[in-house]
């Protein structure tokens, strides 16, 4: 399996073959290649800055001889105006790694800056608000990376790090009581340690996974506001607790002053506006 690392680096290799093909003509046509120049990246909006390691990265991989000023860094609260780095280097190089950083980091700074905002409606709970697997595919890495800069907590990164039984694996399981047996026998039979969370959609599978036990989380799927209090209650801290479907930023705290230790929020990473920032020259 590939590190985060790996992954970002093919992100990057597919993000420049994809824009650049073979060559781009418009830059090659009039700027000579031993013309030197600098950049700024200016910040549009308010947000939360995210993505200017991956943005080094990127200038780099295209260019070691590219001259990146970081002058703001990664969590940062930001405002129109502000100039969050200068980059320095061959002109043909800046025209051609222009697009895919602002397009990494506008799209990461967004992410950051609806978690953040999140983050904070949840201040004085001891609720946290988790992402999901709702990502782009191929940019999931770079975008569960904002939601941590934001201040979330990243829920699983993909299939193989956690086990959640939803509905349908309960389903087509047969029960909660399979489920929850066959999740436990695989890891042992594979020897890994991984963490089981089960969905319920009732009261009556709530009953059921107290009474089988075998998991470390119970997520709470669809229930009310009054229902998950009631649940909270139930459960009494014998396992971590998650609320997940249709929650909105309206309804977040009601769902937090329940005494839930996790609300997951799918709009983190699928419903979100990039923060509007350009790269000019200086």
């Amino acid at each position: 399996m590939k590190t985060v690392d790996e992954l970002i680096d093919t992100l990057i290799d597919l993000a420049f073959a994809e824009d650049i093909g073979d060559g781009d003509h418009t830059t090659l046509c009039c700027i000579p290649a031993d013309a030197m120049g600098k950049s700024r990246l200016l910040i549009k909006e308010a947000g939360v800055l995210a993505g200017v390691e991956v943005a080094k990265e990127i200038f780099h991989r295209f260019d070691p001889t590219m001259k990146v000023e970081v002058l703001i860094e990664d969590g940062t609260e930001v405002k129109p105006g502000d100039v969050a780095m200068v980059v320095e280097g061959k002109i043909q190089s800046l025209l051609q790694t222009e697009r895919l950083m602002l397009n990494v980091m506008q799209r990461m700074s967004g992410i950051a800056t609806m978690t953040r905002r999140y983050v904070k409606q949840l201040e004085g709970t001891h609720t946290r608000v988790l992402d999901t697997r709702k990502t782009t595919p191929g940019l999931r890495m770079l975008e569960k990376a904002a939601v941590k800069i934001g201040g979330g907590v990243n829920h699983r990164i993909g299939l193989f790090d956690m086990i959640l039984l939803k509905d349908n694996h309960v389903d087509f399981a047969g029960g909660i009581d399979k489920a929850i047996l066959r999740a436990k026998e695989y890891c042992k039979a594979k020897g890994k340690e991984l963490k089981i969370e089960i969905e319920v959609r009732n009261f009556d599978e709530l009953d059921q996974v107290l009474a089988i036990g075998g998991v470390d989380r119970i997520m709470l799927d669809n229930f009310t506001p009054a229902d998950t209090r009631k649940a909270v209650e139930i459960i009494g801290g014998r396992f971590e607790t998650e609320s997940s479907g249709g929650i909105t930023f309206d309804t977040l705290r009601d769902y937090a002053e329940c005494g839930v230790d996790f609300i997951s929020v799918g709009a983190l990473t699928h419903s979100v506006k990039g923060l509007d920032m350009s790269f000019k020259a200086c």
